[in-house]
């Protein structure tokens, strides 16, 4: 179980995007990484990787943005119902802020894991009716795509919006 001691937020220039940047920044660290699905960060979650993986955990900010937009547009009524079963699942964790870790895993079990298989069978149904090059169906595609990651934080006390910027 995470706690409040554990969680930094960390930010690193680089010049480009390589992945070499992460591998240095982030160089004989191991625990739970939070952040966009940057493809320089791939290989720090291999399984062999020593002194071993790095834990994916989506980021649930940028996922929601993604909906967002096109919510904002009106264009996508999919997006506008993705922006509001996210939020329900925002709104908890503004309940559970200030909770030891614990106390928030055991109220994310209790209040936030059925909300969670609800969305993602509503994405997956949803998401099976789109077109491959529907806006929204990328969106959706970004978090089915990842979907262990994203549920991470079911089994963890970390918050599931805190971004850590490691580039």
């Amino acid at each position: 179980v995470g706690s409040e001691m554990c969680i930094r937020d960390r930010f690193h220039y680089s010049p480009d995007r390589k992945a070499e940047h992460p591998r240095r920044h982030l160089h004989g660290w191991q625990g739970i990484l939070q952040a966009d699905a940057y493809a320089g960060f791939n290989e720090l979650y291999a399984p062999d990787r020593q002194p071993g993986p790095v834990t994916e955990a989506g980021c649930w900010a940028h996922a929601r943005r993604k909906f967002f937009d096109l919510a904002e547009l009106g264009r996508a009524p999919l997006a506008v119902e993705a922006v509001r079963q996210i939020d329900v699942l925002f709104a908890i964790e503004r309940d559970l802020t200030g909770l030891p870790a614990e106390e928030r895993l055991a109220q994310r079990q209790q209040r936030s894991a059925l909300r969670l298989t609800e969305l993602e069978a509503w994405m997956r149904e949803a998401r099976a009716k789109l077109s491959r090059h529907a806006d929204v169906a990328r969106a959706m595609d970004y978090m089915l795509t990842r979907w262990e990651s994203f549920a991470r934080f079911l089994g963890d006390g970390v918050s599931i919006r805190r971004v850590p910027r490691v580039t």
